[in-house]
């Protein structure tokens, strides 16, 4: 199980102090307004994932199984045209750490920070930090399954 909050970044810390990876990551399936599963591929450096999500908002089941990197590279050209591309930022805040997610591509200049929790009541209490933005957690366009087959989200498109 995820529970997960999302939140859109007003203002960037300084982030050439923070540990950071590349991600790309492509959907073989997409979930559908019923409830039925996304299931996406994910390189984060050596790390090849297949990972299947179901449920939405804040709490959503989870199973991730690693890769061999011939059974990435088949499936992966399976996910032509819902690909994005990403640098996370691992920065911690109060005892948590805060996923900040710099979109590149057509998605340059979005940027997103995801934080993770152990059960529903720490993520109500959570206090978002000053350079936090507005809440977009469960919004359809910040799912980075849309962002991956949509582009860029409808009120950044002018931007």
């Amino acid at each position: 199980m995820e529970i997960e909050r999302k939140f859109l970044i007003d203002e960037l810390p300084r982030l050439d102090r923070f540990e950071h990876s590349e991600i790309e990551q492509g959907y073989l399936s997409l979930a559908d307004p019923e409830g039925g599963a996304e299931v996406r591929l994910r390189r984060r450096g050596d790390e090849l994932t297949l990972t299947a999500k179901s449920g939405g908002g804040r709490v959503r089941e989870e199973e991730e199984i690693e890769l061999e990197e011939d059974e990435f590279e088949r499936l992966w050209r399976l996910t032509e045209g819902r690909r994005l591309a990403k640098r996370r930022y691992l920065i911690p805040h109060e005892g948590r750490e805060v996923e900040l997610d710099v979109y590149g591509g057509g998605l340059d200049g979005l940027t997103v920070a995801e934080v993770e929790f152990a059960d529903e009541r720490q993520a109500q209490e959570f206090e978002p930090p000053e350079w936090f933005g507005d809440e977009v957690t469960g919004t359809e366009e910040y799912l980075n399954e849309s962002l991956a087959t949509k582009g860029r989200p409808r009120s950044l498109r002018s931007s």
